[in-house]
């Protein structure tokens, strides 16, 4: 296999696994939004809201120690920053078109708001794989990923010439 196929591999991995995640999170998202709507008296959007901000925190989990968690994890506080920031905005594009939804167009039933949420979070969740793995979740850096390879490999060879060089026990 050429070099090209195990980049393409490695995308397709990256994909069903930020998938996975956020699969998880978009039914964390909804049965939220379901909940809040069921049990309290927030208005449609303010219950989206509520639903988004949970997913948010989930994913975060999901995806750090799950999705991207061979990556960079040195700048936690500026990783945390930039994730919030592109979720916040993930958050208005969702809830943005439910809202267009509601009240634009007048489209509020339990079954249209379901719908409208769902578009919205799909849309929102191309901008979010984009953003995070463009800006949140970095990889490391090349020096450093080849640094790291060759001190396991040095760290490898070295046990295997230990283990050679110790003298064999006779069995009786």
């Amino acid at each position: 296999m050429g070099h090209g196929s195990s980049g393409l591999r490695r995308i397709v991995r990256e994909v069903a696994k930020f998938g996975a995640v956020g699969g998880a999170g978009l039914l964390v998202n909804l049965v939220v939004f379901n909940l809040v709507r069921h049990v309290t008296e927030l208005p449609v959007v303010r219950a989206s809201v509520v639903a988004t901000v949970v997913a948010i925190v989930f994913n975060y989990i999901g995806f750090r120690y799950f999705t991207y968690r061979d990556r960079d994890k040195s700048g936690r506080t500026k990783e945390l920053t930039l994730f919030l920031l592109f979720s916040v905005v993930g958050l208005v594009i969702e809830n943005g078109i439910l809202y267009a939804a509601t009240y634009t167009f007048g489209w509020d039933s339990p079954l249209q708001s379901n719908i409208f949420k769902f578009v919205g979070i799909g849309i929102a969740t191309l901008f979010r794989f984009w953003s995070y793995r463009s800006w949140v979740f970095k990889t490391l850096p090349a020096r450093e990923a080849v640094a790291s390879a060759e001190s396991f490999l040095e760290e490898a060879e070295q046990a295997v010439v230990r283990k050679r060089s110790r003298p064999r026990q006779r069995v009786l």
